[in-house]
């Protein structure tokens, strides 16, 4: 279970306070990073091992290629700030959000997301593996050709979340709310709950080319003039006669 207080790192007792800012090619190594508002860095290719990050905001700026080992991320605010290529390992980020963030391409591995609000994040051709979106809020966020194995989302609502030709190898959906945009085969290789098929089977159906109608009463063939008395139907004459 990832921790939830920074005293529970084991790297805890070695962190030293940095006051930042971030720069480009910089190695940093179990540095605290408090408070900090960074206005659009420029930290390409920066490398953080058994870090921490508690009440930051990065706005703008990119981390393009940055490397995150081993590091644990609270209360986090990220704004159109481009993490594109970066990597991310043994990383847990908790009641952070992150809105406009480019992570295309990026390599995400053994990463805890808890209790966070994604906003039109970009993962389209990144590679998620052993990553857990819990109790978060994913909107807008694109998926469109990322790869997702052993991946789960227990208790996340996924909004306008893009699964366009992504491929998923073990990840499991039930206990989430599923508000997706998908392709044909796009759901291969998910696991959902039959009260979650049942929401989402008109877009399956859709995506199938299965057209879903009601049923039809058959139709009543229309009456060929005035109905012939039936054989034992007898003709009254006129009385007296």
């Amino acid at each position: 279970m990832p921790p939830d207080r920074l005293s529970d790192l084991p790297y805890a007792d070695v962190l030293a306070p940095h006051p930042g800012p971030f720069s480009a090619g910089q190695s940093y190594e179990c540095a605290h990073f408090d408070g900090i508002e960074a206005e659009a860095p420029q930290a390409a290719g920066a490398r953080f091992l058994e870090c921490a990050f508690t009440r930051v905001s990065v706005s703008g700026g990119q981390l393009r290629g940055a490397r995150f080992s081993d590091v644990w991320l609270d209360a986090v605010r990220l704004t159109a700030t481009d993490l594109a290529g970066a990597s991310w390992a043994d990383a847990t980020i908790l009641g952070s959000a992150a809105a406009g963030v480019g992570m295309h391409g990026s390599r995400l591995s053994r990463v805890a997301f808890r209790r966070c609000k994604l906003d039109a994040v970009n993962f389209r051709q990144a590679r998620l593996t052993d990553v857990v979106f819990e109790d978060c809020l994913l909107r807008d966020v694109d998926f469109g050709g990322a790869v997702l194995q052993r991946c789960t989302f227990p208790g996340s609502q996924l909004r306008g979340t893009d699964f366009s030709r992504v491929t998923l190898k073990h990840v499991d959906l039930r206990g989430a709310g599923l508000g997706l945009i998908i392709t044909p085969g796009s759901l291969d290789g998910a696991t959902i709950s039959p009260a979650q098929l049942a929401v989402i089977a008109p877009l399956l159906a859709e995506q199938a080319g299965i057209v879903v109608a009601g049923e039809e009463q058959p139709a009543t063939p229309p009456s060929a003039g005035r109905p012939r008395p039936s054989p034992t139907t007898r003709r009254r004459g006129r009385p007296g006669r």
